[in-house]
């Protein structure tokens, strides 16, 4: 469910570690699927939101990737 109580669609991902001989979730995470924001956006302003510049990507994944390589965890998560 979004965080409307709508029903959404979503992808998941999970890592999965073999402890003891038996599998188990390590880790997971899940998100709305971007199509399904996408129209959501679209339908509540009736209009098609601007798509993300180039340089708005590599500028975004610089921030990430550069907290990715403080190795500090509060860091990480300000992005």
């Amino acid at each position: 469910m979004g965080a409307t109580g709508d029903k959404v669609k979503g992808r998941y991902s999970f890592i999965y570690m073999l402890e003891d001989g038996q599998w188990k979730i390590a880790h997971h995470h899940s998100s709305v699927m971007p199509e399904a924001q996408l129209a959501a956006s679209s339908a509540a302003k009736s209009s098609t939101p601007a798509p993300i510049a180039d340089d708005e990507v590599r500028s975004l994944f610089s921030l990430w990737n550069n907290a990715l390589a403080t190795l500090n965890p509060d860091e990480v998560a300000k992005r």
